[in-house]
């Protein structure tokens, strides 16, 4: 939460809660759905409370994809690659988790980091750190983001500019821009794509 941020109302929050985006926003081009989720809120409730934070980082794997992990089709791991528009997918590695909103079967969207917009939560600048301030693990793997308890709704506000850059993190396909960031935003991960000429619009 930024200084001087004005607080959410539990009120506002429950009401957000209520309206989360539905199945056909994710049903769309992944892409598309990445570049979207920008200035989307990710909300859960916490006790009598909710955590909330505004998603500024993304990246997309597609069909064809060798850095996906449905490249080689469907597993018991990544079985919710498969599952609806919508479905949450949670991953494991090196020792932390991950999180993604899938898109059409095969095909996911990274959340790769967020501005934390209610108190209390921790950094949530890289996919790792993300879901630790939202607590997901691979018990949330398969539930809903449209019904489940973590869920995605609109925000109040989009990014003027988009940078759209190369993937990081992964070894394979590390030429497709695919990831998509909110140019300038100080919670987008490092490196900085803006800062090393990527393309923005």
């Amino acid at each position: 939460m930024r200084p001087g941020q004005a607080a959410l109302s539990r009120s506002d929050l429950r009401s957000r809660y209520d309206r989360p985006l539905d199945g056909p926003f994710y049903d769309r081009t992944t892409t598309v759905v990445a570049r979207e989720l920008l200035g989307a809120w990710l909300v859960a409730p916490v006790g009598r409370a909710f955590a909330a934070a505004r998603i500024v980082e993304t990246e997309a794997y597609v069909a064809t994809d060798p850095a996906s992990h449905a490249y080689r089709g469907r597993t018991t791991r990544n079985a919710s690659m498969f599952g609806a528009p919508g479905t949450l997918y949670v991953y494991r590695i090196h020792q932390v988790h991950c999180a993604n909103a899938v898109t059409r079967p095969g095909e996911a969207v990274l959340l790769r980091a967020a501005e934390p917009l209610t108190e209390g939560m921790g950094n949530a600048s890289g996919p790792g750190r993300l879901a630790r301030a939202f607590d997901l693990t691979r018990s949330d793997d398969g539930s809903s983001l449209t019904e489940g308890r973590v869920r995605m709704v609109p925000g109040d506000d989009r990014p003027a500019r988009v940078t759209r850059s190369p993937r990081i993190g992964i070894s394979k396909a590390t030429e497709r821009p695919l990831r998509f960031s909110w140019t300038g935003h100080p919670n987008v991960s490092r490196p900085r794509p803006w800062a090393r000429g990527a393309s923005t619009a």
